[in-house]
């Protein structure tokens, strides 16, 4: 198979100045304010579900093991289906799969409706129908966070990410309240029974989108592959690893508050339903306010300065929290644990939506929400076991204490590596000669070479550039890489990567980033043959 050179001198990007916008200014966007009305709906169905299900627990048992294992139940669906989840979000039609997962919550509220209206409810039953609703929100999460992106400019994001933010803890206020009015007035019964209406009522109007859904011109992929390619973008990502470190870290101790909550709020001074609620609220506003302040935030402070400031805030919170004698100490802590909880949530989200491009952004953030929820599911589970142990005071001790020294340590030892945003826009432009159009007549491994001839003086930072070049093949779903070194001619290098198959070599074109060809110029510049780098294809026969 003769050479084929695959580069040319490239043009560099634009890059776009940053720009002042307002907390609410991704809302003037219709289809935006579409579906962040339906987020905010199927966030409220969320914690009027939790809410009601951790209540329903306490008078079931009074173990703290089994109420702390209702958090668990709800956020380990997304922790063992979050990839698949993701995977298929990137494969499918992004609004079909997002209509699905309101039908499914809306089923699973119907049968949990219809479980306590015949008096068969027990706590092993409520756990799992409570798993049933989790893998809803396994379902449903991955797309949505990969639509967001779509509907707003790059420079919107962290603001539209904050309305996000702000609809997730607005429905932390309206939900519980909901719950604990239709609980103290009603009944258990009827906070199921409207969660299923407002989840069926939220799907029909993601139906009126009218989305285009673009398929890829080299067919859909195949789910396994997909899920490989996304786990590689991960693990490749300096910048994905940091974060998913830092989210893990957060969740793991402060969901030990939100765990032990309901019996924090039994235990205060009158305490019971209302004050279970009334925290819940005072959390939800902190968020609210705090989203007010995020753009000056993020103006004044680094992403770790908030990180680890807003982590500070809420061990502080939980603390107080360990030894609130009475609601008019324990306000206050929630309504500043919210503040906390959404502050670095925020921060850490925006970091990892700028760092994923589109074909893999919700593998990627399915990825981020895994690390959420399973950090959160292991976090109540062992929080509820220490206070079975001891009691709940030293349990949201402990987590405070951690939580602050286990963050400085991610942040100091745990660095993303970079300085500035990487460009994720897709490169459609750049390669003079890509693969031939036509498939090979065998079917294999493809392995492609390609010869650098370079400075033997300059071997130390060509190594470095190729380093990042192994991360960035492997991220787009190479199989294999390798960097070569003809001992007989010092200044000769051949790098050997191998794909999948034919197909799976001409989706790493599609998936190239703005970012990559940066990288491409930085190779090019070591490369000091009279031509550009011979680029050589081979198929292995099986």
């Amino acid at each position: 198979m003769p050479p084929i050179s695959t580069e040319e001198t490239p043009v560099a990007p634009k890059r776009v100045q940053p720009q002042r916008i307002g907390p609410f200014e991704p809302l003037k966007l219709a289809v935006f304010r579409m579906l962040w009305s339906t987020w905010l709906v199927a966030n409220i169905c969320m914690w009027m579900n939790d809410v009601a299900a951790a209540w329903m627990m306490t008078s079931l048992t009074t173990s703290p093991m089994w109420v702390a294992l209702v958090q668990s139940a709800s956020t380990l669906p997304v922790f063992l289906l979050g990839l698949p989840s993701g995977a298929l979000a990137d494969i499918l039609d992004r609004r079909r799969w997002l209509v699905a997962t309101q039908f499914w919550l809306a089923g699973t509220a119907i049968v949990l409706c219809g479980a306590v209206v015949m008096d068969l409810i027990n706590a092993p039953l409520l756990l799992a129908l409570t798993f049933a609703n989790g893998i809803g929100l396994a379902l449903r999460w991955p797309v949505f966070s990969a639509i967001v992106p779509e509907l707003v400019p790059r420079s919107h994001l962290p603001a539209a990410l904050g309305l996000n933010g702000l609809a997730m803890n607005a429905s932390r206020i309206i939900g519980p309240l909901l719950a604990g009015t239709l609980i103290a007035s009603a009944g258990t019964v009827w906070v199921f029974g409207l969660n299923a209406v407002l989840s069926l009522a939220s799907g029909f109007i993601v139906l009126r989108w009218r989305r285009e859904h673009k398929p890829s011109p080299l067919g859909r992929e195949r789910l396994i592959s997909a899920m490989r390619v996304g786990v590689q973008f991960v693990r490749q990502s300096q910048r994905m690893r940091a974060v998913l470190t830092r989210i893990s870290i957060f969740f793991l101790h402060s969901t030990a508050l939100l765990a032990l909550l309901p019996l924090l709020a039994r235990n205060l001074r009158g305490g019971g339903a209302g004050t279970f609620t009334l925290l819940l609220a005072a959390m939800g506003a902190g968020a609210i306010l705090a989203v007010m302040f995020l753009p000056r935030l993020r103006q004044a402070l680094s992403r770790d300065q908030l990180v680890i400031r807003g982590t500070m805030v809420q061990s502080a919170a939980t603390a107080v929290m360990a030894v609130a004698p009475t609601a008019w100490v324990a306000v206050p802590a929630m309504f500043l644990a919210g503040m906390a909880w959404i502050t670095v949530a925020n921060s850490l989200s925006v970091s990892a939506q700028l760092a994923l491009p589109d074909w893999v952004r919700a593998r990627g953030m399915a990825t981020y929400q895994m690390a959420i929820m399973g950090a959160s599911a292991f976090g109540a589970a062992l929080w509820g076991q220490v206070a079975e142990l001891s009691s709940l005071y030293i349990s949201l001790g402990i987590a405070a204490a951690s939580g602050t020294a286990f963050m400085l340590l991610a942040i100091r030892h745990v660095t993303d590596g970079v300085g500035e945003d990487d460009d994720t826009t897709p490169a459609h432009k750049g390669w003079t000669k890509g693969p031939p159009a036509e498939a090979p007549g065998e079917e294999g491994r493809v392995v492609v070479t390609i010869e650098y001839v370079i400075d033997p003086a300059r071997a130390a930072a060509f190594h470095v550039v190729m380093q990042q070049t192994r991360r960035a093949r492997l991220s787009q779903g190479a199989i294999g890489w390798e960097l070569l070194h003809d001992i007989a001619e010092p200044g000769r290098y051949v790098e050997e990567v191998v794909d999948e198959s034919w197909t799976e070599h001409l989706r790493r074109f599609h998936r190239a980033t703005a970012a990559d060809m940066a990288l491409r110029d930085r190779r090019l510049a070591f490369h000091q043959g009279e031509t550009l780098p011979v680029v050589t294809r081979y198929v292995v026969r099986r």
